[in-house]
C-alpha cells in the first residue's frame, strides 16, 4: 500500500461528505439568508423567527433528499468494505 492510495480514499471519502450534506444545508443557509433580511428590514428581532423555519427546511430536506443521501452512502460504505481485501494483501 502507498501514501496515493489512502489519499485517494481520503478525497472520495471527502467529495462524499460534500455530495451528502450539501442537499440538506444549502436550502437551510438560503432560507436563514431570507429571514436574517426580513428581520434586518423589519427590525423584529426574535430568536425564534429564525430557528422554526430553518428547522422546517431540514424536516422537508430530509423527507426529500433522505433517501438519495442514504444510497449515496451505503454505496460508500459497501465500496470500502470491498476495498479491505486490498488492504490486506
Amino acid at each position: 500500500m502507498d501514501a496515493e492510495y489512502f489519499l485517494t480514499v481520503a478525497n472520495q471519502t471527502m467529495w462524499v461528505l460534500a455530495l451528502a450534506s450539501a442537499p440538506i444545508l444549502i436550502p437551510v443557509l438560503v432560507s436563514g439568508l431570507l429571514i436574517g433580511m426580513v428581520q434586518a428590514a423589519t427590525s423584529i428581532n426574535e430568536q425564534t423567527l429564525s430557528f422554526v423555519p430553518k428547522l422546517v427546511v431540514v424536516a422537508l430536506a430530509i423527507l426529500i433528499f433522505g433517501s438519495l443521501i442514504l444510497g449515496l452512502l451505503s454505496d460508500f460504505t459497501v465500496g470500502m468494505f470491498e476495498r479491505i481485501p486490498d488492504l490486506v494483501k
